[in-house]
């Protein structure tokens, strides 16, 4: 069975998929144009609806805008990666709470001492760092639907992240997404997608 890019199965409409999936793409540079406070508020309302395990919802932002926290973080991203970041409106630090497992008494009522599961501090690691970055997919995506452009990036010093942004928490960093409006050549051709025939099995 062979399937196109136009499925017509799809509750929201072709242009919303465009601008979700299909036609958006990682961006690398970005023009001058602002960020509001306003469109950063929209994209973490919808991030925080959409879904993790025991709704432990574990993600936390730090958004970087002032050129004296752009200069803490600068150094301590990759070098191909710094240019990319300065000229950015706003950068995005996505974190981890280790202590997501306190708010089980607002975030999950119906399962009493389901806080008492995460005692072990590895554990709670691992479902913090697992459920952080399935919310970091969900928020390159929410800010897409606020109209943004968004350039994730793996490649940055995480000890060196943690100490300057998040010492004295419990927070640990996951990943670095950079957030505006893409400037003229400031992505790259789509590249190839594996195909449904390839990436997809239905038994």
């Amino acid at each position: 069975m062979s399937l196109t890019a136009d499925i017509t199965e799809l509750s929201i409409d072709p242009r919303t998929a465009d601008l979700l999936f299909r036609e958006a793409h990682t961006a690398y540079a970005f023009a001058d144009t602002p960020v509001t406070d306003e469109q950063l508020a929209a994209i973490y309302d919808l991030v925080r609806y959409a879904p993790t395990a025991m709704n432990s919802q574990p993600l936390r932002i730090t958004f970087v805008r002032s050129s004296e926290a752009k200069s803490r973080l600068l150094p301590l991203l990759a070098e191909g990666n710094r240019p990319k970041a300065a000229s950015a409106p706003v950068v995005a630090l996505l974190a981890a709470d280790t202590d997501f497992h306190l708010h089980f008494e607002r975030t999950l009522p119906q399962l009493p001492g389901a806080k008492d599961r995460f005692a072990d501090d590895d554990a709670r690691l691992q479902a913090a760092t697992f459920n952080a970055t399935l919310q970091a997919g969900y928020f390159i995506i929410a800010a897409r639907a606020a109209g943004l452009d968004a350039g994730p990036m793996g490649g940055f010093d995480r000890e060196g992240v943690d100490a300057e942004f998040f010492a004295g928490t419990t927070l640990t960093s996951v990943l670095v997404v950079n957030l505006g409006y893409v400037a003229e050549a400031g992505r790259n051709s789509r590249n190839h997608r594996l195909g449904h025939d390839e990436a997809v099995r239905i038994l």
